[in-house]
Order: structure tokens, then C-alpha cells, then sequence
């Protein structure tokens, strides 16, 4: 609702004075406007509050996109302008267009013939000469005398210029300009015309519109459903000319038990789908068109191990549903151990992910993040959000910033196992973590199975001599803070890898090779 001020109503003129006044001994100051009333600011709606909650690490839903509620308008405040009192008449004009003096003695009148006092003294324009000649801005006829006074609104159009002519030179330009127009000064087109826009605007195929227009072609959007009706959206990009879509397990989980499964392109054609392979542990899946059109495009495969912090990055996907959206940011971190669930009451899956700011949504997963010259460097898959949700298969929370991907590189690994064998497979070193120990790195079980069930004694650890109630501190290098971690770490070789491994046991710290073995399938 706009709310209006309706202005300061014009006074009421005093009554007129029964003897004549004496004339004024100087010319009335009219070189100050008169000051405009304040206009109110106006109303806008506060800020939307902030969800709290505590943190957690979320995933990119299954479930519908819910439909954005629609900002509240914002209330507008006008002011009108205050309403001008009625013109009055002017008597007879001297010869450069000044309004005379009226005769000493004379009464002065109020209303309907009142007589202005004169105007101030200001530059002339146009070339015209004098002082404030042609009445404030107006030019001389051909005759030297002034133009005919306008009819209907000619006062308050003169009480326009006036505020023109007072603010400045500009303003008198514009007010002789109007007064010419008013006239039928003769002026010709007064159009003014920015300048030219280039006909063809080209973007540099380097620059984040031309790689996204490349990449577009090769994702789509990945619609799963359960028999019951259930499911969600998510994202998938082309991985190879055969029809085989590389995404995450959560998205098309919903759908492996005879459910549906659709793919749509950028250009809106859709095509069925089938669940070809999917790892749980990894979060990968690939699915495969039934009827894949001619001249697919698979999207370049970047190495994940070079990218460095700072690098830029792209994320496509179909955040809430909309797809085909494009988000950018750059490499965060690497090497974040992250365990997330769908929500689903599943298992975990763990990752030594990318971190990138790029905005990353429900609706994201499966999705490629990719570098900055449009190769794949990771799978978009999780995101921390500090929604009351806490995982993407609840609260539906939003990107605070901090996403997770899937480095590609394991990634593919994954991938070329699911389409060979259509079961993922596993590097392990056969032993049971506790997950729950409060330790400076991954704690061997001491409890809850036989001690041969704990540290397989023919699994790569026990051939290594460890035993329960070691702690892990390093694996390849690089530093182990827990359980998970250790997880994400083993996970990001194959198997078959000779790998270095430190360990503490009663404070005694000890390194040794060890040789990864394998597990297929998900338990």
C-alpha cells in the first residue's frame, strides 16, 4: 500500500490593507527556492532471519524441490509536491519584458490580480544580452517585444523555470531551452542517443560463459523415483560416447529396486534411464541412456591430484530443481575427510573431498565441479550447511559456502569398475576402527569381536604386525586425526598399492609398508 503526503496546503493572503503601502525599499530576495518538504524514506522489509543450528556435514537431496516462497513486496512511500497557489495576473510589461511598478499610492491587490514582485537579477542565456531578459530565460519576439504570457498552467510552468534558472547554468539552459519549446522557438529534434552498442558482443571461450556454454551440452538433469512415487532430482554429466552418466549414489538410490530413472539435457530432450552400477562407500554411481542420442560429448577428465588451493572452479547442476544452473568460486581446500549420509539411514560414504565455495545446493549431487579451463576435476556431493536439517535428505538447507566433490580421479576409478563389473570395489588394509574413539588419529578396536575378526592376522595390517588398540597416525604421508579420515585416505588408492603407514603403540611410534587389498560390493 503506498502511502501519500498530501504537502503543506499554500497560506491564506492577509486581508488588504486599508492605506496604501509605502514601496519597498529593495527588490524581494527570490534567488533562494523554496525548500522542498522531506520526503519520507521508504519502507523496506528487515532482513530475513538467520537459521541457526548446530553443524554438520549434508548431502545433496533426493526429494522434490520445494518452490521458493515469494519475497513480500516492499512498501512504497511518495510524497506529492505541495499544491501551488493560483497564478496571478501580470499588469503591463516595460519594454525588455519587466513587469512596472504600480503607481506610488496605488493599492496593491491579492488573488486573482496579484502583481509579482520583480524578478532577480540572473545571467542571461541564449545570447539574448540584458538582465534576466526575454522574462527569466524567455527570448524577444522579432519586435523587441516579450512573447505572449502562456494560458492554462502558465504559472506554475514560469514557477518551474524559476527553480531552474536559480539552481544553475545548467538549470537556465533547460529553462530556455522549455521556454523556446513553448513558444515555437522552431528547435529541431531534441532526441539525445547513447552510444553505439556493439552489434556482436564475443566472449572468450576461456572465460566462465564460454566453458559453460561447452559443458552445458554434456550434463543433465537426473529425475528418480521409487515404485512408491518417491524420489527426487539431482545432477549428472555425460562420461562417455556410449550413453553412461556419471553421478552420486544418493541421487538415483531411490530408483535401483525398479523405480524410474530419467535423464534430461539442456535442450530439454529427455531420456530414459537405468541404475547400470552404484558404491555406496564412494557415493558414485553410473547410470546408462536406454536409447542414447547420436553425438554425445563426454566432459574432459582433469587431474584431481594437481589442482592447487586458489584454483577456480564451476559447479553445474540443478540446485532446487533448477536446472542447468552455473555457480563459480575456486578450491578452498583439499584433501577434507568428509563422511556424509542421504538421509536415508544408510551407510556413510567417505571422501577426501575438494572444498570449494562455489554455491552448491540440493539438487547439485552428482553434478561437475569443474577448473578453470573446463575439464572435470571433481563430483559435487556434499555440502556443510548450518540449516536445522543438517543432511540433504531432511531440512533442505542452503549453501553456506563450504561444498564437497569427489575427486576425479578416484571418481574414475570407481566408474570403470561399475561399468566393467557393475560392482564397486574396495581398497582395504582389514581391520575394524572404532569410530568413536576421542583420539589423535584412528584407533584399532580393542572390543566388540574376537581379536582375529578386529586385525584380520592375513589382511594387510596383520602382515604389517599391527594389532587392536593401535592408534594410526599417518597413511601415505599424510597426517590421520581419526577414523573417518583413515577411511577417506585408504579410499583414494586402488587396490593392490604399496602405501606407508605409521602407527603408535604405547607411545612408540612405528612405520611400515603395507599392501592394500580388496573387498567387492557394498556389506
Amino acid at each position: 500500500m503506498s502511502t501519500e503526503n498530501e504537502g503543506t496546503a499554500a497560506p491564506t493572503p492577509p486581508a488588504a490593507p486599508s492605506v496604501p503601502p509605502a514601496p519597498a525599499a529593495s527588490t524581494p530576495d527570490l534567488t533562494k527556492a523554496p525548500a522542498a518538504p522531506a520526503e519520507p524514506a521508504a519502507a523496506f522489509p528487515g532482513p530475513a532471519p538467520v537459521q541457526e543450528a548446530a553443524p554438520g556435514v549434508s548431502e545433496t537431496p533426493a526429494g522434490p524441490a520445494p518452490v521458493p516462497a515469494s519475497a513480500p513486496a516492499a512498501e512504497h512511500t511518495q510524497q506529492l509536491p505541495p499544491t501551488p497557489a493560483a497564478p496571478p495576473s501580470v499588469p503591463p510589461a516595460d519594454g525588455y519584458g519587466q513587469a512596472q511598478a504600480p503607481a506610488p499610492g496605488a493599492q496593491p491587490a491579492y488573488g486573482a490580480e496579484a502583481w509579482p514582485p520583480p524578478p532577480p537579477t540572473v545571467p542571461a542565456y541564449g545570447g539574448q544580452g540584458g538582465h534576466g531578459g526575454g522574462g527569466w530565460g524567455a527570448p524577444l519576439t522579432s519586435d523587441g517585444t516579450p512573447p505572449a504570457k502562456p494560458k492554462g498552467k502558465g504559472g506554475l510552468v514560469a514557477a518551474v523555470l524559476v527553480a531552474a534558472l536559480l539552481a544553475g547554468g545548467v538549470g537556465g539552459g533547460v529553462g530556455y531551452w522549455a521556454a523556446e519549446r513553448n513558444n515555437g522557438g522552431g528547435f529541431g529534434s531534441t532526441t539525445i542517443t547513447a552510444g553505439n552498442t556493439p552489434k556482436d558482443l564475443k566472449r572468450d571461450a576461456g572465460s566462465v560463459a564460454g566453458l559453460a556454454a561447452t559443458a552445458l551440452p554434456s550434463v543433465v538433469t537426473i529425475e528418480a523415483s521409487a515404485g512408491d512415487g518417491e524420489g527426487g532430482t539431482g545432477t549428472g554429466f555425460v562420461y562417455d560416447q556410449e550413453g553412461h552418466i556419471l553421478t552420486n549414489n544418493h541421487v538415483v538410490a531411490s530408483a535401483a529396486n525398479g523405480g524410474k530413472l530419467s535423464a534430461t539435457f539442456s535442450d530439454g530432450k529427455r531420456y530414459e534411464a537405468e541404475v547400470l552400477g552404484r558404491a555406496q562407500g564412494y557415493d558414485v554411481a553410473v547410470i546408462k541412456l536406454k536409447n542414447p542420442p547420436a553425438g554425445l560429448k563426454p566432459l574432459p577428465l582433469g587431474d584431481s591430484d594437481k589442482v592447487a588451493v586458489g584454483d577456480p572452479t564451476i559447479a553445474i547442476g540443478a540446485p532446487f530443481g533448477l536446472s542447468n544452473t552455473v555457480t563459480t568460486g575456486i578450491v578452498s581446500a583439499k584433501n577434507r575427510p568428509v563422511a556424509s549420509g542421504d538421509g536415508s539411514g544408510g551407510k556413510n560414504s567417505y571422501m577426501s573431498a575438494l572444498q570449494t565455495d562455489a554455491s552448491i545446493n540440493p539438487g547439485n549431487s552428482g553434478g561437475p565441479l569443474l577448473d578453470g579451463r573446463g575439464a572435470v576435476i571433481g563430483i559435487n556431493s556434499a555440502i556443510q550447511s548450518a540449516g536445522g536439517g543438517g543432511g540433504f535428505g531432511g531440512g533442505q538447507a542452503g549453501s553456506i559456502g563450504l561444498g564437497f566433490a569427489i575427486p576425479i580421479n578416484q571418481a574414475k576409478n570407481v566408474a570403470e569398475s561399475l561399468i566393467k563389473t557393475g560392482k564397486p570395489v574396495y581398497p582395504v588394509i582389514s581391520v575394524s576402527v572404532d569410530l568413536q574413539a576421542k583420539t589423535n588419529g584412528a584407533k584399532i578396536s580393542e572390543q566388540g569381536a574376537p581379536a582375529n575378526e578386529l586385525v584380520d592376522p592375513n589382511g594387510p595390517a596383520g602382515k604389517a604386525g599391527l594389532k587392536p588398540g593401535d592408534i594410526i597416525t599417518e597413511f601415505g604421508g599424510k597426517q590421520v586425526d581419526s577414523g573417518p579420515t583413515l577411511i577417506s585416505l585408504i579410499w583414494t588408492y586402488k587396490p593392490g598399492d604399496t602405501v606407508k603407514l605409521t602407527y603408535l603403540r604405547a607411545g612408540k611410534p612405528t612405520t611400515v609398508d603395507i599392501t592394500l587389498g580388496s573387498r567387492v560390493g557394498d556389506k
